[in-house]
């Protein structure tokens, strides 16, 4: 009799193979991609948030000090140094931010523009236009732009 034997073949082709890690390529290219994105998101989060701690220092300071909040640079340099102590770090290097007075943006990353008599402006950065005396802003340098939270 002429039968016929099938072999039965077990496992994968190899068209089988190399789809399945051309797919797996592609999830892991996405998640490098997206990964950085994330990151730095994450960091700017966390300056937002460090931002906010400011202002509410800021508003402990006035508190403390008849309603007045600091007018200069000697006096921001003794509000951060008694009022922002412990765990107010920069997310990208863990160090310490560096917090100047005055109208100009803050340059890099990290630094912390405050000002007593100023509003935030369109572009994030600080003004003195239409502000009153009982207002400050803090304006904070992000990895993707300004960011600025006024009282």
């Amino acid at each position: 009799m002429g039968t016929r034997q099938q072999r039965l073949q077990n496992g994968f082709t190899i068209i089988e193979v190399v789809l399945v890690l051309a797919i797996a390529g592609l999830i892991f290219l996405i998640v490098f991609v997206a990964l950085p994105q994330l990151q730095a998101q994450r960091r700017d989060t966390q300056r937002r948030k460090d931002a906010g701690r400011m202002i509410g220092a800021l508003d402990t300071y006035a508190s403390n000090n008849d309603g007045t909040y600091p007018a200069d640079q000697s006096t921001t340099d003794s509000f951060t140094s008694t009022y922002l102590s412990g765990n107010f770090k920069d997310p990208s290097t863990g160090g310490t931010y560096t917090v100047t007075y005055g109208t100009t943006a803050p340059a890099a990353i990290a630094n912390i523009t405050y000002m007593s008599g100023a509003k935030c402006s369109t572009n994030g950065a600080l003004t003195t236009t239409g502000a009153t005396g009982k207002q400050f802003a803090v304006s904070i340098k992000l990895e993707r732009g300004l960011y600025c939270q006024g009282n």
